[in-house]
């Protein structure tokens, strides 16, 4: 069996409009990027990885990944806001349907951070991590 590309998975479900998702299009559009914005990105946007998870080889069909999100904006104002829609779109989600595999759950591990690099400037992010349940079978 392939593994699934759980990274591929979410962009879509987050760039496919439903009531819990069209709050965040309305304000990042399709920028929704994995694994990481493009050198001068358009922003608002997100940025998405999966950073780990825990296989459970009893269940060969449910990956667990743990994913980083980096929510970007010109201000830390905005930023923030880009997180709460973020996050209104993730949290406690059950048995949704991406193409031809499930999102089971997903629940955030950490709280969203604000983060500030004085080398990039007028880039300001807030970032956090979610973790996963997906059917990928």
């Amino acid at each position: 069996m392939a593994i699934a590309d759980t990274n591929a998975i979410i962009v879509s479900y987050l760039t496919t409009s439903s009531t819990k998702v069209d709050p965040l299009i309305a304000l990042v559009a399709s920028r929704v990027y994995c694994p990481r914005l493009p050198e001068k990105a358009t922003l608002p946007a997100v940025g998405l990885f999966t950073r780990g998870g825990a296989p459970n080889p009893h269940i060969p069909g449910i990956l667990t990944p743990s994913v980083q999100f980096d929510c970007w904006a010109a201000n830390s104002i905005d930023a923030r806001n880009v997180y709460r829609k973020l996050y209104d779109a993730l949290q406690g989600i059950q048995n949704v349907t991406v193409g031809s595999y499930q999102i089971m759950s997903a629940i955030e591990e950490t709280s969203g951070q604000d983060l500030v690099d004085v080398e990039i400037p007028n880039y300001f992010r807030v970032l956090s991590f979610f973790l996963f349940m997906i059917r990928a079978e």
